[in-house]
């Protein structure tokens, strides 16, 4: 399963927020392109960038900032945040961005969101940021009728890359994944699924583990990173591509 670590984007700097709310962030960098290279010197595999300016204005408002992470590392970058018309998309694409996550767009021009799966193959996931269950909006701030696992199902047979879903309420408060949600969701597609909000420890990532023959790929890490509660390092080892390299036959031990 992937680990991958989450940088914010607020005004130019790496933040975190509490509940996906904007009164409530803290900031840990700005140089978000050093912490970038950070994450990837202690092994990340990919990052996952969010334009929260973006998410709440409708259009990207971090160009400057993405495209400096992007600069500054070898490994793929997908981001998500304000991608609501084709040429953001491909302004995204222009900058060296291997994946964009579109999600409000989702929800209000669905046939968009298909038609870009299928122009974009492989290189656009569908964001799914829920709260109780009902797909959230306009950078969290708005809550529509349409269900997660709806949602999810609309675009099964999309040629999306991936369903990148949040669970608001978890989000930043480190309390632990929304296993049951992500464990219907899941069970509803067979595209892969990656999971962010409410990770805090070791025990949280194996939980997480479980649901990887349901399609769980990944998942996202943010806070849990940034306050030291969780070491990239002994994540990746714990539930990464190489958990089980080096461990002798009929041993249980995690490399």
């Amino acid at each position: 399963m992937d680990v991958i670590p989450a940088i914010d984007l607020l005004a130019g700097q790496c933040v975190r927020l509490y509940q996906g709310d904007y009164a409530q962030s803290e900031v840990f960098s700005s140089e978000p392109a050093t912490v970038a290279q950070q994450w990837v010197s202690q092994g990340a595999a990919r990052l996952h960038v969010v334009d929260l300016d973006g998410a709440k204005q409708g259009e990207a408002a971090n160009l400057a900032a993405i495209a400096a992470i992007v600069a500054a590392v070898d490994v793929p970058v997908q981001v998500g945040g304000g991608v609501r018309d084709r040429q953001s998309l491909q302004m995204l694409f222009d900058l060296g961005v291997e994946r964009a996550i579109i999600g409000t767009l989702a929800v209000e021009q669905p046939e968009s969101a298909v038609s870009w799966c299928q122009e974009f193959p492989g290189k656009v996931a569908i964001g799914i940021d829920a709260r109780n269950g009902q797909v959230a909006t306009h950078g969290w701030q708005e809550t529509s009728t349409v269900r997660a696992t709806d949602l999810a199902q609309r675009f099964a047979a999309s040629g999306a890359a991936a369903i990148v879903y949040t669970d608001i309420q978890r989000d930043g408060t480190l309390q632990g994944p929304n296993l049951s949600a992500l464990r219907e969701l899941a069970s509803s597609v067979t595209l892969p699924v990656i999971a962010s909000g409410g990770v805090s420890s070791l025990t949280d990532l194996l939980s997480l583990l479980a649901l990887a023959p349901l399609g769980v790929s990944g998942v996202i890490v943010g806070k849990a990173l940034y306050t030291g509660r969780l070491s990239l390092t002994e994540a990746l080892q714990a539930i990464g591509p190489g958990r089980w390299q080096d461990v002798p036959p009929g041993s249980s031990t995690l490399a």
